[in-house]
C-alpha cells in the first residue's frame, strides 16, 4: 500500500507560506492520526493473519462442541490442560462411551491432509479381499499431485491388496490410494462413497474432493469427523492391523538370481511415519499406543489422530495443525493430550459426545444378551479376527504380529458399542460378560479376552515375528518428515 501523502497541491508554496504558522502545526498534529491506519498496514505486509474459527459452528455431539474456543469441565480432582497448546484444533475422546472429555474448536472445518486416509479406508477396506492380486496399469498412478507422499507402486508389477494398505497406512502412499481407487471403479466413484459414508457416521463437516487427502479446493474435515471417521475404522480387524504396523517389507521389481538362474522378487523395508508408534531422535514412542494416522501438507500443516489404551481406558486424540515451529509438535501436543485425558477420564464431565453412525438402533434392554452382528453389516466375529491376526502374507514387521490386537482391540471397541451393528451402544452387561459367536444360534458361551497394550509390537521386543528394525531418524527439525498428501 502506498504511503499516506497529504492533500496538498504541490505548486503553491507562495499560499502555504501566507498560512499563519498555528494552522500549519495543527495540519501537521493530525496528520499522525490520519495516517495510522495506513501506516500499520504497511508494517503487517507480508504478514500472514492467524485464521479464526467461525462463530457459530455445528452442534452435533453437543452444542458446546459447536463454540470456538477451548471446552472442558473444571471440577474437583481434574487436571488442568496442558499448556502451550498451539493446535487450531484438537478433540479428545474416550472411544469406549463416545464422550468428549475437552476439545478446542472440534467442529472447526480445516484442510485434513493424510488424515483423510482413514476414511478412505473405512470406505474401501470391507470391499476386497487382502489376499486378491492386482497388477498395476499405468493409468491408475497418473494423476497424482506434485510432491505426493508415495510407497513406490510401479506399473506392471503385481501386488497383493495387502500390500497396497500397508503402503496407504505406512507410507501415506497416494499411489497406492491411486491404485485401489481405480481397483474400487474409479476416482470419482470412490470419492462419492467416501462422502456417502461420512455422512452415514454423522461426519457432515467433512467435504472430500481428492481420497488421498492431497490438497483440493473446498477439501475439508474437522478434528470431531477425523475422531467419529477412526472410531469407526478401528472396528475393522485389516484396519487395525494396517495402522499399527511399525515397518514391514514391500514389494520392489523382479530380478535374476546370479545362482540360480530364476527370478525372484526384491523387497525393501518400509516404516510407518507415525512418530508416536516409532519414537524419533526427539520423541518416545508413546506407550500403549496402536496408531492410527497423521498427515501433512502445506495447507493443512500437521494432522494427526491417534488411539491409545491404558488399563481399560481406551482414548483418541485429533490434533490439527500446530503453530509450534518445534519438531513433531503435532505428535508432543498429542501426547500431552493423551496423557491429560488418562489422568481426567472419570473425573471431567463430558462437553460433548461422538455420534453413533445412521440408523444404528438404541441400546438394547440390559439382560437381553444381544451382541449384533447382524447380516450384512460391518460387525465382525471377535474369534475370527483374532484368529486373522496371523494369516497374512509377506514379511511385516507389525501386525502379522500384533496378535493381540487383533481380538483385542475388537473386544474393547466391538465391546463398547462402537461396530456398526442393530444395537449401538452394546448394554454394559453384553460388554463385559460372555457372549454367543455372531451368526451361529446354539454356539457354545465364551468370556471376552481383554485387550492388553503389552501385546502391542514394538521394535526389539524378543519373541515377535517379523523383523526388528530401530526407528529411521525424521529429517533435521523444520524440514517436513513425509512428502505432502
Amino acid at each position: 500500500m502506498p504511503a499516506f501523502v497529504p492533500a496538498v497541491p504541490a505548486r503553491r508554496p507562495a499560499a502555504l507560506s501566507r498560512r499563519p504558522i498555528s494552522a500549519v502545526v495543527a495540519a501537521l498534529l493530525l496528520l499522525p492520526l490520519s495516517a495510522g491506519p495506513a501506516l500499520a498496514a504497511d508494517g503487517d505486509e507480508g504478514k500472514t493473519k492467524e485464521p479464526k474459527p467461525p462463530a457459530r459452528m455445528s452442534e452435533i455431539g453437543g452444542e458446546r462442541l459447536g463454540r470456538p474456543g477451548t471446552q472442558a469441565h473444571t471440577g474437583p480432582g481434574v487436571p488442568a490442560l496442558p499448556e502451550k497448546l498451539t493446535a487450531r484444533s484438537w478433540i479428545v475422546a474416550d472411544a469406549e462411551s463416545g464422550d468428549v472429555l475437552a476439545a478446542h474448536n472440534a467442529h472447526w472445518k480445516l484442510p485434513p491432509a493424510s488424515t483423510l486416509k482413514m476414511l478412505f479406508a473405512d470406505t474401501l477396506l470391507p470391499k476386497f479381499d487382502k489376499k486378491q492380486e492386482h497388477k498395476v496399469l499405468r493409468a491408475e498412478l497418473e494423476g497424482m499431485g506434485a510432491g505426493s507422499s508415495a510407497v513406490g507402486v510401479k506399473e506392471n508389477l503385481t501386488y497383493t491388496v495387502r500390500d497396497l494398505w500397508l503402503g496407504v497406512f505406512l507410507r501415506s502412499g497416494n499411489d497406492a490410494v491411486r491404485v485401489l481407487a481405480h481397483k474400487n471403479g474409479g476416482i470419482e466413484k470412490t470419492v462419492q462413497e467416501m462422502q456417502a459414508r461420512a455422512e452415514e457416521l454423522g461426519a457432515l463437516d467433512t467435504t472430500v474432493v481428492s481420497p488421498d487427502g492431497y490438497d483440493a479446493p473446498h477439501q475439508v474435515s474437522s478434528a470431531y469427523d477425523l475422531t467419529l471417521i477412526a472410531r469407526s475404522g478401528l472396528q475393522n480387524a485389516d484396519f487395525r492391523e494396517y495402522c499399527s504396523t511399525v515397518s514391514a517389507d514391500f514389494p520392489g521389481k523382479w530380478v535374476k538370481d546370479k545362482k540360480t538362474k530364476k527370478k525372484k522378487r526384491e523387497t525393501f523395508a518400509i516404516q510407518n511415519t507415525d512418530r508416536l508408534l516409532t519414537g524419533d531422535y526427539d520423541l518416545s514412542p508413546y506407550k500403549g499406543v496402536a496408531g492410527v494416522k497423521n498427515g501433512y501438507t502445506s495447507k493443512a500443516g500437521w494432522t494427526f489422530t491417534g488411539v491409545a489404551q491404558r488399563g481399560e481406558r481406551v482414548l483418541l486424540v485429533t490434533v490439527m495443525n500446530p503453530s509450534s515451529k518445534e519438531h513433531n509438535a503435532v505428535y508432543k501436543e498429542t501426547a500431552k493430550l493423551f496423557d491429560w485425558g488418562f489422568e481426567a477420564a472419570g473425573k471431567a464431565e463430558p462437553v460433548g459426545t461422538l455420534v453413533p453412525p445412521r440408523g444404528a438402533e438404541p441400546t438394547a434392554p440390559a439382560g437381553t444378551g444381544e451382541a449384533g452382528g447382524a447380516e450384512g453389516t460391518r460387525a465382525e466375529d471377535p474369534a475370527q479376527a483374532g484368529a486373522a491376526a496371523g494369516q497374512g502374507p509377506g514379511g511385516s514387521g507389525g501386525l502379522g504380529t500384533v496378535l493381540g490386537l487383533m481380538g483385542a482391540l475388537l473386544v474393547v471397541l466391538a465391546g463398547a458399542g462402537l461396530l456398526v451393528h442393530r444395537r449401538w451402544p452394546l448394554p454394559e452387561q453384553a460388554r463385559s460378560g460372555p457372549e454367543r459367536t455372531p451368526g451361529a444360534p446354539g454356539a457354545a458361551r465364551r468370556t471376552r479376552t481383554p485387550w492388553k497394550p503389552g501385546t502391542l509390537w514394538r521394535p526389539g521386543n524378543p519373541g515377535q515375528p517379523g523383523k526388528s528394525r530401530s526407528p529411521e531418524p525424521s529429517p533435521e527439525p523444520g524440514k517436513p518428515e513425509e512428502p505432502q498428501g
